[in-house]
């Protein structure tokens, strides 16, 4: 299928797919490690590169292709490769395009696992990151350096939802021959396409909106072809960070309804952020989808939605933010996000726990900050069973 001659709905559903010899119509899932050969000829071919086909299902595997294709063609983009997770999408990308004696420019608001991967980590390496303020434009300008390779943003940011003007940054980026990298998280292609606004490169956490009811764990890296289908495809073959088939198979089932899913769950969060606006015990909500949010308007011009997070703070720091949690019945207490089922967590003991408490205080996760990635059960549940809690 040609990408530009569809629409996103019928690629979700119909991109991808190569239909093997059996004429299936729904998507296989070849669970198999490896492929036979018609000879020993067509083996050293194919183990060569000399020839296309498959080989063995850490780098080659029908399934997980037909994930990365339609993914690919979903978010605009030339390639994509699958991974064991989403910090395996990170972690093989910046293996494969940085060096000893590189630097990274990251805004400060990324999830917190990352973060720990460019603090702690890469520096082994010789691999140094910056941390900037997502929003402020100098920040970024005056972080660059003459080694700097990427920039590296999520927008909107986790939890805070914080919004990144991605052309003015991919103009920025391209200026100092850097690549901008943009973790789609939080919107999926289905809300946001960073590609067509200037952005390179595209990472996701299939785990999260992608699958849509956490069931599997997975990563995919979108991007120009010689990068992916190349340098992160050696990678991957080489280190074994890949997706397994039956996950991409999952991954490849929730695409299908991914725009269905993230308009039903835009649409409880606005309704739940205009909730805890007006509530009194509530002193900040997070949410680029109210109009009171100074990001409003650029988010309206760079997303299709406003995604399903919503963030709030409430007075009293952990022991009241513990009791609100505490006192859900209906929401499930969980990190992850991205489910059907609205999930609510304290981003300053979970998800950001392993962040310095400097840089917490910097990227406002307070002890009084709660996230709720609003599924899609009932918004009238969703709202009741969260003010059992604010209303005690």
């Amino acid at each position: 299928m040609k990408h530009d001659s569809y629409g996103f709905d019928t690629l979700a559903i119909r991109s991808g797919q190569r239909r093997s010899s059996e004429l299936e119509h729904n998507e296989a899932i070849f669970t198999t490690s490896s492929f036979v050969f018609e000879n020993a000829a067509q083996a050293a071919a194919r183990f060569a590169g000399d020839e296309p086909g498959n080989i063995y299902s850490r780098f080659t595997n029908p399934t997980t292709q037909a994930f990365e294709r339609r993914l690919a063609a979903m978010e605009g983009g030339e390639a994509c490769i699958a991974t064991a997770s989403g910090m395996a999408a990170i972690t093989s990308l910046c293996i494969a395009m940085l060096s000893a004696g590189d630097h990274i420019v990251s805004s400060r608001s990324i999830f917190g696992t990352t973060t720990t991967l460019f603090d702690k980590y890469l520096p082994r390496f010789g691999i140094e990151t910056s941390f900037v303020d997502l929003t402020d434009l100098d920040d970024w300008k005056q972080s660059i350096r003459a080694n700097t390779r990427l920039l590296f943003l999520e927008t909107p940011s986790n939890p805070l939802s914080e919004i990144a003007d991605i052309r003015q940054l991919a103009d920025l980026a391209h200026e100092n021959n850097c690549m901008l990298v943009v973790d789609n998280c939080f919107c999926t292609p289905a809300l946001q396409r960073p590609l067509e606004l200037g952005a390179d490169i595209i990472v996701h956490s299939a785990t999260k909106y992608l699958d849509g009811q956490g069931r599997i764990v997975g990563g995919a890296i979108v991007g120009p072809n010689p990068l992916v289908n190349e340098d992160i495809f050696g990678v991957i073959r080489s280190t074994g960070p890949s997706m397994s088939p039956f996950n991409a198979w999952v991954a490849l089932k929730g695409l299908e309804t991914l725009n269905l899913r993230m308009y039903a769950h835009s649409q409880n969060a606005i309704q739940l952020a205009r909730f805890l606006e007006q509530h009194p015990r509530v002193e900040r909500v997070f949410h680029p989808g109210l109009e009171t949010n100074p990001q409003y308007e650029l988010a309206k011009s760079q997303q299709y939605g406003f995604g399903g997070v919503v963030s709030f703070v409430v007075g009293g720091g952990r022991e009241s933010a513990w009791k609100i949690i505490d006192s859900t019945e209906l929401l499930s207490i969980t990190a992850n996000l991205g489910d059907v089922k609205t999930t609510i967590t304290h981003p300053a003991t979970t998800t950001h726990g392993r962040v310095s408490d400097e840089l917490k205080a910097r990227t406002g996760i307070g002890e009084g900050l709660i996230r709720v990635a609003v599924g899609l059960e009932s918004i009238d549940d969703i709202v009741a069973d969260l003010a059992r809690g604010l209303d005690g």
